[in-house]
């Protein structure tokens, strides 16, 4: 049995992060995004986001998790409280944004992401949030299909994103995080 599990990141994590996210992005995203956008991305940038994110939150309920094969560090979430509602949202002062949940390709179906989601929904009950949202691309359908399996559906909120070479359309998937009465 493989040595799996989830934790907190730690600002040694940053870089692994980093470059998960752009091998990720680049082998799982090129149909999706903009070339333009893929070749600009620079790992100096996203471990230096990444380390904030994970040394300097916003509020403690912002947070950043690894999970681990054995000492490999294979994929991560990032997750806290959301700050973009439409005027008929409801629940918004106990809305959490999850995003990105990322796997690196050679580590899926190994159920990394079905942990690492897991521990965003316990950690964010734990913070008193009732609701989850995400944002994926549109065409993102391993995405799609993943949350979709595991409770999650689209609320009809669309958004386009300016990418600085073309334009990205992403959906609105959501979940509810109040645990059914026994």
């Amino acid at each position: 049995m493989a040595d799996v599990s989830v934790r907190p990141a730690t600002a040694g994590d940053a870089s692994e992060i980093a470059r998960i996210q752009i091998d990720t992005w680049r082998t799982a995203y090129g149909d999706i995004l903009p070339e333009a956008v893929l070749a600009g991305l620079s790992l100096a940038a996203a471990e230096a986001s990444w380390t904030e994110a994970i040394t300097a939150p916003p509020t403690s309920r912002h947070r950043v998790l690894v999970a681990m094969e054995q000492q490999w560090r294979v994929g991560f979430v990032a997750f806290g409280p959301a700050d973009e509602f439409e005027p008929d949202d409801e629940d918004t002062d106990t809305t959490v944004a999850v995003g990105p949940v990322l796997v690196e390709p050679r580590w899926g179906r190994r159920g990394h992401g079905s942990r690492l989601l897991a521990a965003t929904v316990d950690l964010a009950r734990q913070d008193g949030m009732t609701r989850a949202v995400a944002w994926i691309p549109e065409g993102d359908t391993p995405t799609r299909e993943f949350l979709l399996s595991t409770g999650w559906a689209p609320d009809g909120v669309v958004r386009a994103l300016d990418t600085g070479a073309g334009e990205l359309r992403e959906i609105r998937l959501h979940t509810s995080l109040v645990e059914p009465a026994a």
